[in-house]
């Protein structure tokens, strides 16, 4: 039996293999997908590999780089590298530039063909409570609405569904379940400006610090 999972290499994705190798003793087949689709960096994906290789998962990196100009259109900075990552606090405003057109949309999309392909039981994704508020593509209503369309799209070929397990709990949650997985943390990625270290600075590494001291777990991430 087959699932398949969204795995980036950031926290968030990586607990949710773990967790998911954990809860699931019945799937001996997974398939994780990481997405080149023009960010800044592709640090991110060298971790999804080392999560891959540590799990014993299939790991499969999807270029969509063709689009990732039209995509930079939106002025996100995620994908046009010429506006600067904005730092602080997730809840500021000026968050809104890390927000990539559909990019759930897109990414969903193509993890349910290939699970429709391969029979997956399952679909699942990473997003979190603590995305609500920037990124509508991570909401309980768009992951509800989305699994309704998957379904009436592969109606009499896909028996399965898309999960979200982390959707209504924040990263702190996250970083807890993780820590009692043992979950190595010092193996993921979260900063948008891909240096040789975590800068500490922008919006992800902000809340990357604040779920470790709010969790009061050890934060093993080097920052600059």
């Amino acid at each position: 039996m087959n699932a398949v999972v969204i795995v980036s290499g950031g926290m968030d994705s990586v607990t949710l293999a773990y967790y998911l190798k954990d809860t699931h003793k019945e799937i001996d087949s997974w398939t994780y997908l990481s997405f080149d689709y023009g960010q800044r960096h592709s640090k991110e994906i060298m971790f999804a590999n080392i999560c891959a290789r540590e799990l014993g998962a299939d790991h499969n990196i999807i270029g969509l780089q063709p689009i990732a100009a039209l995509l930079a259109k939106s002025g996100s900075v995620l994908v046009d590298h010429s506006v600067p990552v904005p730092e602080g606090h997730y809840a500021e405003l000026t968050m809104q530039a890390t927000v990539v057109p559909n990019r759930n949309s897109i990414m969903l999309a193509i993890a349910t063909g290939v699970a429709v392909a391969q029979e997956a039981r399952f679909v699942a994704a990473g997003m979190h409570a603590g995305d609500h508020f920037i990124y509508p593509d991570c909401r309980p209503e768009f992951i509800e609405s989305f699994n309704v369309a998957e379904k009436l799209a592969n109606v009499g070929f896909w028996a399965g569904h898309i999960v979200a397990p982390f959707v209504d709990i924040t990263k702190t949650d996250i970083v807890a379940i993780g820590s009692e997985l043992k979950v190595p943390y010092e193996n993921t990625w979260s900063c948008y400006k891909g240096g040789k270290l975590h800068c500490g600075k922008c919006g992800t590494c902000v809340e990357r610090r604040e779920a470790f001291s709010l969790a009061g777990i050890k934060d093993p991430t080097t920052y600059e």
